[in-house]
């Protein structure tokens, strides 16, 4: 016969209760989205006949966003493609004036085109890539001004 003292019964049961509160909770998250798969790289899909991929007139267009770091002001030249609306292909131009920056660009650039490249042009921003986050707000400064001119 298996005789549990006090103590063990007031684990099993907060155990219980905590397995039990558990399940609960991953029942109420609602399910993934279908494609998703699981990070960020994947969060942006491309849009296929959506109204917002004909906001903008395909091609290539180029501009220079400029963004604020301790050192100075910076800047990161952007040039992208779009197809029915959305980026097909993204290239930066590093522009650094000190190794520091040179360095975050450089990140930066290595690991851009994988997370915007089937993204809307219009659904497009970007906070941090490869662990640079200054650089991208001269990334998304030249894509405000790309926004504008794709949109004429």
């Amino acid at each position: 016969m298996d005789v549990k003292k006090p103590h063990q019964r007031w684990v099993l049961a907060g155990l219980a209760t905590a397995s039990v509160l558990g399940s609960a909770a991953c029942a109420a998250s609602p399910p993934p989205s279908s494609g998703a798969g699981g990070d960020a790289a994947n969060a942006a899909e491309p849009a296929t006949g959506s109204a917002e991929s004909s906001d903008f007139t395909d091609g290539s267009y180029s501009a220079t966003g400029s963004y604020q770091t301790p050192g100075g002001e910076e800047s990161i030249g952007v040039t992208i493609t779009l197809a029915s609306g959305s980026v097909s292909d993204v290239q930066t131009e590093p522009m650094p004036s000190n190794p520091t920056t040179e360095l975050y660009q450089g990140k930066f650039s290595s690991g851009i085109g994988g997370q915007i490249v089937g993204t809307p042009l219009s659904e497009l921003s970007v906070d941090k890539v490869s662990g640079s986050s200054l650089t991208s707000g001269g990334f998304n400064d030249a894509i405000e001004q790309i926004k504008r001119e794709a949109a004429q």
